[in-house]
Order: structure tokens, then sequence, then C-alpha cells
């Protein structure tokens, strides 16, 4: 069995570098068998596309033949938690358990170091694959070809709170939509909240988050597809989030609360959305488990 964590980034300022993982899980269950076949429960349950066209069947037999030089039929089981296409995710956990499907499989040892940099070569920006393999809040770049990236365990007295639309958020178009330019001012503000951002984090100094998790680059332009999103993040901020961002490219809204104030805060968001899913998430500090057990 693979489990892989959601996980949420950018987090306001930190585009394509800061990423946290969520307890919301992607798992697999892979057999050998005399006929291929896939089945999927949950999320993704009824789209057929990903039955005739899977990601991770294809990464993993990509992976698998290299390693074992030869082919074999095998039954996938999928139990997905992770909405699609939502920005929580969804395609790192797929490229991150499918690549550790194919070496356990093969019966070849693969440290978290190595998995991460394997993911790279799918997921170009390190923001969604190092936490789903690592766990917990990252901080990760690249420096030629290679992911280099700090890790802080999330404590339990926090949670998340999502707000996950009814419809997504297209990452290819949203990107398209971003400036070829920025002003100096925005570059600088970004680095500057960015770089509090993830020195509150690591000093627990959660007072800070409200101010250090703004943004310049590119979470209106990208929120303006959804409107009501702008709302969200009101309500959030005024009604005891520490911090309330895109989840990714959206359109999941994701917003970091104590505890003790995330079943107020939801309840209210339910509310005030209804059209929305409100889910009150736990951090996740394991990122991918393999569990060959099972």
């Amino acid at each position: 069995m693979i489990s892989v964590p959601a996980t949420s980034a950018n987090m306001g300022p930190g585009f394509d570098t800061l990423g946290v993982a969520l307890n919301l899980r992607n798992m697999v269950r892979i057999k050998r068998s005399r006929f291929f076949s896939i089945s999927i429960k949950g999320e993704g349950a009824n789209n057929f596309k990903l039955k005739g066209n899977n990601l991770f069947v294809s990464i993993f037999n990509e992976h698998y033949r290299t390693l074992v030089d030869k082919s074999e039929k095998f039954r996938f089981s999928f139990y997905n938690h992770i909405p699609l296409s939502r920005g929580l995710g969804s395609s790192s956990a797929v490229i991150v358990s499918a690549i550790s499907a194919a070496y356990a499989m093969a019966g070849v040892p693969l440290s978290k170091e190595r998995l991460l940099n394997l993911a790279l070569h799918y997921e170009h920006h390190p923001d969604n694959i190092t936490p789903a393999v690592m766990g917990g809040f990252n901080v990760a770049v690249v420096e030629n070809g290679r992911v280099y990236s700090l890790q802080k365990k999330m404590p339990k007295s926090l949670k998340a709170v999502v707000v996950i639309p009814n419809k997504p958020i297209s990452t290819s178009h949203s990107r398209t939509r971003l400036p070829k330019k920025y002003p100096l001012s925005d570059v600088v503000f970004n680095l500057s909240r960015s770089s509090l951002l993830s020195a509150a984090i690591f000093e627990e100094r959660w007072d800070l988050l409200k101010i250090a998790s703004k943004d310049k680059l590119h979470q209106d332009i990208r929120m303006q597809a959804m409107p009501e999103l702008f709302e969200v993040q009101r309500v959030a901020l005024n009604n005891g989030a520490l911090m309330s961002t895109l989840s990714g490219s959206g359109s999941t809204f994701f917003n970091m609360v104590h505890a003790d104030d995330a079943k107020r805060l939801a309840d209210l968001l339910k509310k005030r959305f209804t059209k929305f899913h409100i889910k009150i998430v736990d951090f996740d500090n394991e990122g991918v488990i393999v569990d060959e057990s099972r």
C-alpha cells in the first residue's frame, strides 16, 4: 500500500517554493495479476478518462521496466481522498506514489531524497512534490536539476480549514495570465513576506502569519477567475484564520487556524458558502508512506 498526502503550495508569497502537507491521503494497492486492471474509489471514481489514460500507470510502468527490465501485469486499486484539479496536489500525489510503487514492487530501496529528485522530472516546481514526499512544512528550491529543501514538522495545535469550490481553476491557463514582468517593489514585497513566513513557521510565531502570507505576484490575478474567493479570504481572516491563501493555483482556499478555532471558522464558512465544500484537516508530518505488508 502506497499512501501520499495532499499538499497546499505557494502559501501566499512563496510562489513555487513553499508548501505544506495535509492529512488528506490518496492510497493505492498493487498486486501482480494475470490481467491488467484499474479500480478507483473516491475522488475520480466516475472519471472514465482516468482508467483509459492513467498517469500513475504510465509513470509506474516507465520506472518498473527500467528497474527489472521486463513488463508484468498488475491490478491497481486506487482509494482517492484528494480532490482532482483543486490545488491540493492531486497530480503530485500521483507522481510520488507511482515512483514509490514501482521501486517497492521491484524490491529496490528508494530514499526520500532520491524519490524527490525523480519526481522533479515530472513536476518541475518543488512546492507540491516536496511536502508530498517529506511531510510537514517545506521550503524548497531547485539548483542544477536537484531539489534542496528544509522541513518543519507542524504542531497538533494547528489545523487547516480548506474551502473547496465546486469547479477548478486551470493551472496552465492561470499561469498564462500572470505578467511576464513585475515591478521591483512587488518582487521585494514577496521576497520579504516569503522570508518572514518561512521564519515565522520555523519559529512558531503564528502571530506573524497574517502579515507574512500576503502576496503581490499571483493570487489576486488567479482569484479573478472565481471572485467569490476574495470574500472567502476576507471572512476567514476576520474570523480566526492565522493565514488565508490560495492553495496552489486554486480553486481551493487554505486557512491555517488554532485547533480550538477550526470548527467555528468551518461552520461559519459553511453557512456563507453553501456551494463550496469545507473540510477541517490535520497537518501531515509523514509524507509518502510505503507499507509493503499490506
